[in-house]
């Protein structure tokens, strides 16, 4: 099989992985609290990367780190996992999925404008048109349609929905800052969030059951959102001779996201979602374009 049809079976899997997410966190947090779900999710990836890396024989590279990659590895478990999961699944428990799930979305919009204040790139028009494309979706999907009277289902579900974008961003900034193999990375940052997880959840005053159901939830939520996907995206990225070939696909997983959060969790879609996310997306698409031709 060619390398190029391989990545895109890798990235398609990853695909259907992350359109499931969505629902997963919203059934799981019906039968849990967000503190449990954090809490075995968390260590479920774990323990998924560090199979991954030990199957890979990568292990041993660790003994070769430097104290400032350690350190870097502990600054960032406070955003992945900790802050960034603590946000995101807040904002599922307040929000619809159909809402939480394109606000959340809006990352790479939001990435696109660090790169302009941190990494000092240049303010072009289609990072302009991208943000005020952006900026509409969330006002959209935010107020249901109402824009003009502005009216807020769920305020603060909706900041913590585009916060949980924010942090995701500067997770994202800051991790290019390390050169350590993307695996052990992501498993290093995990090891200390799972950590940092542990220890808030110890000191959470109120603490719900976690039941069959909410147990399976946090151990897929672990393996789909937080392991595998980042296994299968890596690779198709490895094997694609052109990194958009493969990128592009991502525009499919919110709108599967939306069928399944349909069918499995029940809720009817508002017109206002769809039009909303068709904005982000619409803004997404004009803000990696200039990057996409001229890696081309």
């Amino acid at each position: 099989m060619r390398n190029q049809t391989r990545a895109y079976l890798y990235a398609l899997g990853a695909i259907l992985c992350w359109s499931t997410v969505a629902s997963a966190f919203k059934l799981t947090l019906e039968q849990t609290g967000v503190g449990e779900l954090l809490l075995i999710s968390s260590w479920t990836s774990l323990l998924f990367l560090l199979l991954i890396v030990l199957r890979h024989r990568n292990f041993g590279a660790y003994a070769h780190w430097e104290r400032r990659e350690w350190l870097h590895s502990a600054m960032l478990g406070l955003i992945n996992p900790l802050l960034y999961y603590l946000v995101l699944f807040r904002a599922y428990d307040l929000l619809p999925a159909q809402e939480a799930q394109p606000l959340n979305y809006t990352w790479p919009i939001v990435l696109v404008m660090f790169s302009v204040v941190f990494l000092h790139q240049r303010l072009r028009p289609p990072a302009i048109i991208a943000m005020l494309l952006g900026f509409s979706g969330v006002i959209v999907i935010s107020t249901r349609g109402a824009v003009t009277a502005m009216r807020f289902d769920n305020l603060e579900g909706v900041l913590l929905a585009v916060g949980s974008s924010v942090l995701w961003a500067t997770y994202w900034i800051l991790n290019m800052r390390s050169g350590a193999e993307q695996s052990m990375k992501l498993t290093a940052n995990f090891l200390f969030g799972a950590l940092y997880v542990t220890v808030l959840y110890s000191i959470l005053p109120d603490k719900q059951p976690i039941g069959t159901y909410g147990l399976l939830g946090g151990i897929y939520v672990g393996v789909f959102e937080m392991g595998l996907t980042f296994v299968l995206w890596l690779r198709a990225l490895k094997l694609s001779k052109v990194t958009a070939h493969v990128s592009n696909l991502v525009f499919l997983s919110p709108f599967l996201s939306l069928i399944l959060i349909h069918y499995v969790v029940g809720e009817d879609i508002y017109p206002s979602t769809y039009l909303g996310l068709l904005l982000i997306v619409a803004g997404i698409a004009v803000g990696t374009a200039g990057k996409e031709k001229r890696e081309t």
